[in-house]
């Protein structure tokens, strides 16, 4: 019974089911917020995000001001004079393995200059290991402002191991375009890389050799919008054995992360010859079982694409994968998204503005935590070029380039905080706890709050809560069967004026009245006595 209660919590706060009563005063409506710190569910890796491309041109070129303002608000745990975050604190950082269409130049087939990678691997086997500057900024970055975990990633082998000598498919075929012969090359190639870098203080907690396998990134003309290679579970089977035996060898320490499935639902059912992965990979029955590997940890990885283009949806994809995913023993890591698909209009054909993005945002990290139980949640790109005020959907900083990508300017969006609400106070170790709700009136109803609790060893508490409706809430927090007293509480706010980021609000006692405001994210951070 208190299961079932359990997962009711869940469903109701996930969408957001808040009683308001119809036609009265606001004053009038009070949601108790109730956290059972002794009802815990998974424990937190990691938030993060990628710097893939473009950070190349920045990290290489860009005046060290800027793109220390930039690392600064990724990467910061300060607060400033006033006591607002300098930055969002990311506990993860994914640094992406070039695989050399940039010395191809204009014959690599990557039409935008931009989204070319260098490679340490030269054409007569050695390594050069000045390549990657702007990446490897970055990487030394997020070292320097202590981000907890680094993650190696790569889109494509090295193009002297690809079947067309291109860093992307030419062949519509589903299979990987790294040659049959070069399995234990690439293998080599990718714990070289790593062993490169433990030498140098920035060791890669994981290494994912494979990325998005199930869609064929074969482009007929031979041009390209990005590196990129399918592979089946035959292949991705193969590459980890190989891996997982190079890492051996080289006394490495790093984890293997498998599969960073192009959708969710590869992860647990759908079609083609990259489906059903947690069946697949960790069945001891099924004959590509991996979990006996010693790099490989009981953990798989997929996108959260394309799985939100409507609340049922949102819902039902996450539920199905967290039964897989316990049923099988395993973590599961959100490692990749940003709002590719539609859903984030949510059925407007207006432009959307920076905040209903944060918004929606939110939506899809909350949902991710308190239904799919994923333990880590990455954002894609930190930074591409665009606009800080409507359609904000790819990224977390906007970068305006000049036309050669050795300068320009950047302006921050409302992504950046909506995914700091959770990064900068949500840190690794902390547990997921769960949560309830009551109502001080039941006439009418509102999807618009959702609300999860996070605590660490020290029995901190965190609060995150999305107004996702047009009218202000009141909340009181409730925690009970503590086994701490809790007393100071600060509140971050975040709404679409222009200087409310995280603003901080010291809050007399938790207990006290909160006012949600409309369309904001609020993060309160309460201290144990």
């Amino acid at each position: 019974m208190r299961k079932n209660i359990s997962v009711i919590c869940l469903f109701v706060l996930c969408m957001g089911n808040v009683l308001l009563t119809n036609g009265a005063s606001l004053k009038d409506t009070i949601i108790t917020i109730h956290i059972y710190p002794d009802r815990k569910a998974q424990t937190i890796d990691n938030f993060g995000s990628s710097g893939c491309w473009f950070s190349e041109g920045i990290g290489k070129y860009w005046p060290a001001e800027k793109k220390e303002k930039i690392a600064s608000l990724l990467f910061s745990r300060k607060f400033d004079s006033k006591g607002q975050p300098e930055g969002i604190g990311l506990s993860a950082w994914r640094f992406n393995i070039g695989a050399g269409t940039l010395e191809q130049g204009d014959s690599s087939g990557i039409k935008d200059f931009r989204k070319r990678s260098d490679s340490f691997l030269n054409p007569d086997g050695t390594y050069d290991w000045t390549k990657q500057t702007g990446h490897r900024f970055f990487l030394q970055k997020a070292k320097d402002h202590g981000v907890e975990t680094l993650i190696a990633f790569s889109n494509s082998p090295p193009v002297q191991f690809t079947k067309n000598g291109l860093g992307f498919k030419t062949e519509k075929d589903y299979r990987s375009n790294l040659r049959e012969d070069s399995y234990e090359a690439y293998a080599g190639f990718l714990a070289a890389v790593i062993k490169h870098f433990d030498q140098e203080g920035l060791c890669f907690a994981y290494i994912s050799p494979v990325n998005e396998p199930q869609w064929d990134w074969s482009r007929k003309y031979k041009e390209a919008d990005q590196e990129g290679s399918p592979w089946t579970n035959e292949e991705i089977y193969k590459v980890t054995k190989a891996l997982n035996t190079a890492l051996a060898e080289g006394r490495l320490k790093s984890k293997i992360l498998v599969t960073e499935a192009g959708k969710l639902t590869y992860l647990y059912g759908d079609q083609g010859a990259a489906s059903k992965q947690i069946q697949t990979f960790f069945d001891p029955k099924s004959p590509m079982y991996i979990g006996d590997l010693k790099h490989v940890p009981k953990l798989i990885a997929g996108h959260s694409y394309f799985t939100e283009a409507n609340d049922r949806v949102l819902l039902d994809t996450r539920k199905q994968l967290a039964d897989a995913v316990k049923s099988y023993g395993l973590n599961y890591w959100q490692s990749e998204y940003s709002m590719l698909g539609d859903g984030f209009r949510e059925g407007s054909k207006d432009r959307r503005s920076s905040m209903d993005c944060a918004l929606f945002l939110s939506k899809v990290i909350h949902t991710d935590l308190t239904i799919g139980n994923a333990a880590a949640w990455q954002f894609w790109n930190a930074y591409e070029p665009g606009s800080d005020a409507f359609n904000t959907r790819y990224y977390l900083i906007a970068l305006q380039p000049d036309a050669d990508f050795k300068n320009g300017t950047f302006s921050v969006t409302k992504n950046l905080w909506a995914l700091g609400h959770y990064s900068r106070f949500i840190r690794p170790g902390m547990t997921r706890l769960l949560t309830g709700n009551t109502m001080s009136s039941s006439k009418a109803e509102e999807k618009n709050l959702m609300v999860s609790a996070y605590m660490d060893k020290d029995n901190k508490m965190v609060v995150v809560g999305t107004n996702y409706g047009t009218r202000d809430v009141k909340v009181r927090l409730d925690i009970g069967n503590a086994k701490k007293r809790y007393g100071l509480a600060t509140r971050y706010l975040t709404t679409a004026a222009d200087d409310m980021n995280m603003k901080p609000e010291m809050l007399k006692e938790y207990t006290q009245l909160i006012s949600l405001p409309a369309r904001s994210i609020s993060t309160i951070v309460i201290d144990s006595l």
